[in-house]
C-alpha cells in the first residue's frame, strides 16, 4: 500500500479496458459468471447475493449488532458496506441465506446480536 495525496488518487486511471468490457458477448459474460461460481440462467442453484447493507437494514441492526450476529469483526462490515472489500464466497452465501429466511437464520445464529464466540455446536 502506498500513500498518495487526494490529487494523485484522483489522477490515477483505472486499469480497466473499457473497450474489452463493452465488447464482451453474452456468452462470455455467462462463462465468467459460471467461473465465479454461479449461473444466472440455471433453473436452480442460483442465489441472488444481496448487498450486506441491504441485509443489515432489513434486519434493523446496527453495524455492531450485525457483526456480532454473523460473528465477524465490525471493521469487516464497514469495509463491505463502503466497498473497500467484497464478502468472500462463504460470507456471500450466508448473506443470501439470511436474506432468504431472516427469522430462521437469526434463530440458528443465536438471536439478534448474541455475539457468542464459543465453540461451534456439533451436528448429529
Amino acid at each position: 500500500m502506498t500513500r498518495m495525496s487526494l490529487e494523485e488518487a484522483l489522477a490515477r486511471t483505472p486499469d480497466i479496458d473499457r473497450a474489452k468490457v463493452e465488447a464482451a458477448t453474452d456468452e462470455e459474460i455467462l462463462r465468467h459468471a459460471r467461473e465465479d461460481g454461479g449461473d444466472p440462467n440455471a433453473a436452480e442453484g442460483w442465489l441472488r447475493i444481496p448487498l450486506p447493507r441491504e441485509v443489515r437494514a432489513a434486519l434493523n441492526l446496527t453495524q455492531e449488532e450485525f457483526a456480532a450476529t454473523i460473528r465477524v469483526p465490525v471493521s469487516t462490515i464497514r469495509n463491505w458496506e463502503q466497498g473497500r472489500t467484497s464478502p468472500e464466497p462463504a460470507a456471500r452465501t450466508l448473506l443470501a441465506l439470511i436474506a432468504a429466511d431472516p427469522a430462521h437464520a437469526l434463530k440458528l445464529l443465536g438471536g439478534r446480536s448474541s455475539g457468542r464466540q464459543g465453540r461451534p455446536r456439533r451436528f448429529a
